[in-house]
């Protein structure tokens, strides 16, 4: 035996409040953007870099004294890696300045002109 079910006229004027199925995947890649940031910022927080996201500019040394030294330089919005070996140069050139430890433990260059 089959049943028949049917719809009224006052059922059809109302419209459906389940929504389109596809809106929950909005809110997926709208979380997916949230957590992709979030683990951005863990990531460069464990490492230590979170100088690089201020608008002013920043050096990082990466293992100082150490073999293999790294070295992040912030100047603008430009980024510049440079990884310092520790082998030894030789070679000829002109003095072009000195470097002083003050007593608070900063670094002062004085050029050579």
């Amino acid at each position: 035996m089959k049943t028949i079910t049917r719809v009224h006229n006052r059922a059809r004027a109302r419209p459906d409040r389940s929504g389109d199925p596809l809106d929950g995947l909005v809110n997926l890649f709208d979380l997916a953007i949230v957590l992709a940031v979030a683990f951005l910022l863990a990531a460069l927080a464990s490492l230590k870099l979170t100088g690089l996201l201020s608008q002013r500019d920043v050096t990082l040394i990466q293992n100082p004294g150490g073999a293999n030294q790294t070295l992040i330089v912030k100047h603008g919005q430009q980024i510049k890696v440079l990884h310092i070996s520790g082998q030894s140069v030789a070679g000829q050139g002109t003095k072009v300045g000195s470097v002083y430890r003050l007593s608070d433990g900063r670094l002062v260059y004085v050029s050579g002109k």
